[in-house]
């Protein structure tokens, strides 16, 4: 009998335990599935929308005559715009039939200037110290 006394205690005691735990806010049980999520929003979905943005806006901008580099890269100038695709002259005479999606981006001349500019600057300030 001792045995189904002792049963019986443990049985209320459990019984007694599991109802006098609190019961947690399922939103707070909630909260670090939503933080994840939104810092995989912004750091992952977000910077990978600007980018694609940023690539659309540079192959619709492409126009004949633009010096461009290609994801491989070759320098070249835009010689002819068909569709999707473009011809671009990367020697004289020389042409090749690429896709608007392997342009890497647009070579601008005044950031080539800019940086000529700076190192003939340095070389100056070097000679100007001696």
């Amino acid at each position: 009998m001792s045995i189904t006394l002792a049963y019986a205690v443990i049985l209320k005691l459990s019984v007694l335990a599991a109802e006098t735990k609190t019961k947690s806010n399922p939103i707070l049980s909630m909260l670090p599935l939503v933080l994840i999520f939104a810092a995989m929003y912004f750091l992952l979905l977000r910077p990978q929308r600007k980018r694609q943005k940023e690539i659309a806006n540079l192959q619709s901008s492409i126009a004949e005559g633009d010096e461009v580099i290609m994801n491989s890269g070759i320098y070249g100038f835009v010689s002819a715009i068909e569709d999707d695709l473009l011809w671009i002259e990367i020697a004289e005479k020389v042409e090749v039939r690429v896709t608007k999606g392997s342009i890497a981006r647009k070579v601008s001349v005044s950031t080539e200037v800019n940086t000529v500019d700076k190192k003939d600057d340095k070389k100056s300030d070097k000679k100007s110290d001696k």
